[in-house]
Parts: structure tokens; C-alpha cells; sequence
């Protein structure tokens, strides 16, 4: 017993020695109080930066991907005025945290744009439990009017009308091809990260969408 209350007296003491010495240096206080804090945003943090990692930096030999991948950090979306059908702003940013499949061009949608539009549709169904996790948007780069059988038969998909020249501005292309000749896959956290070919395998794409929800802890 006359152990137990020595080692609670020693405690205490040992705490008014601490409170003392952080009313002495309150700054020494506020560091030690920023780390701790820091420390635990980076435990919360670590499953989103492991994953970016995974599929930005670390490259395991004998991987492969049927889209181009595009550097991230020099392709965010950029600031453009896009807005609904009806004309109410809306941005590709407020889909972030997901991933987003996306084309481009213009209203007219031909025999090209329909394929897209079928293959994009396909692609999300694909992906079974995984679905919810992408997007499918199309970006209107002109005031052509869309044919509204078109809007019904691909309902769900995020129509939005952007400025022509800042989306040909930030879409890389093929040699030959223009951005409404692709498809897009943008990251979660807003970023441009693949282009699939113009005509392209639709088992392949599908399995590189695959694989990028499969490796990915964000989206």
C-alpha cells in the first residue's frame, strides 16, 4: 500500500512539474501540441497518399496500361466557365471524388459521339460493385441544342456546356486526332490522368478502369 500511494505521489508530482514547465514556455507548449496534431492528420492521410503513390510514382515491373497515362501535376482541371443545359454554373470540380470518364465536342452528335457515349455507359456497367465510383460527363464545347432521344438513352450522364478553346487547351491528344476524338479519365482529387486511343478496345479500357479502382483507396 505505502508503494502504490509513493508511485501516485511521484505521478503527480511529475504532472505539476509538466503543467509548470508548459506554463513557463507556452511556445515549446504550442509546438508540441502542432506535431501531435500533425501526426495524426498523417495517420488519417496515409491510405490516400499510399494509393496516389501506387499509381502515379510506383511503377512494378511487367505492369501495363492500354490508356496513355498523363502527369497529374500539370494537369489539373482547369478555371473555366461551364454550365448546365439550362445555363446554372456548374464545374467538373463538384464531381471530385470520384472518378470521371469524359468527353468533349460538340452537340452534334453522329455516329463517332454515339459510340462514346455507348462505350462510356458500357465501361461504368462493367465495373459491377465498383459503378458508383465513376462519373460520365460531357463537356458541350458549342450552342448546338442536343437531339433529347440522346439525353434519355444516357441518362445520368453530367451534360455540361465549356469553352472550346480551354478545353482544347488542357486535353492532350493523339498525333493526327483532336481531343473529341478520345475519351478521359480524370483522378478523384481533380486530376487529368489517362487517354484512351480514338476507336479504342473496349475490353482493354475496361480493364485498365479496372484496375485503377481495384489499386486505388480513394474514389
Amino acid at each position: 500500500m505505502e508503494q502504490d500511494k509513493l508511485m501516485q505521489e511521484n505521478l503527480k508530482q511529475k504532472q505539476v512539474m509538466q503543467a509548470t514547465d508548459a506554463a513557463k514556455d507556452p511556445v515549446k507548449a504550442r509546438r508540441s501540441g502542432r506535431w501531435k496534431l500533425f501526426a495524426v492528420l498523417m495517420v488519417c492521410a496515409a491510405p490516400l497518399i499510399l494509393s496516389y503513390l501506387t499509381y502515379y510514382v510506383i511503377k512494378p515491373t511487367g505492369r501495363t496500361n492500354y490508356g496513355a497515362l498523363i502527369d497529374p501535376r500539370t494537369r489539373p482541371i482547369p478555371a473555366m466557365a461551364s454550365t448546365t443545359l439550362d445555363g446554372r454554373p456548374e464545374t467538373l470540380e463538384q464531381y471530385a471524388g470520384k472518378w470521371i470518364m469524359l468527353k468533349v465536342g460538340g452537340g452534334e452528335c453522329l455516329e463517332a459521339c454515339q459510340k462514346q457515349l455507348f462505350a462510356m455507359r458500357q465501361w461504368r456497367l462493367m465495373q459491377g460493385k465498383n459503378m458508383d465510383r465513376v462519373e460520365r460527363v460531357w463537356l458541350v464545347t458549342d450552342t448546338q441544342p442536343l437531339d433529347t432521344m440522346t439525353i434519355r438513352q444516357y441518362d445520368g450522364m453530367h451534360l455540361l456546356r465549356a469553352p472550346k478553346e480551354t478545353v482544347d487547351k488542357w486535353l492532350p491528344a493523339d498525333k493526327g486526332t483532336q481531343p473529341s476524338d478520345h475519351i478521359y479519365l480524370i483522378d478523384p482529387l481533380g486530376n487529368l490522368m489517362m487517354r484512351f486511343p480514338m476507336n479504342p478496345d473496349p475490353g482493354k479500357v475496361h480493364k485498365d478502369i479496372a484496375k485503377l479502382l481495384k489499386a486505388s483507396a480513394i474514389g
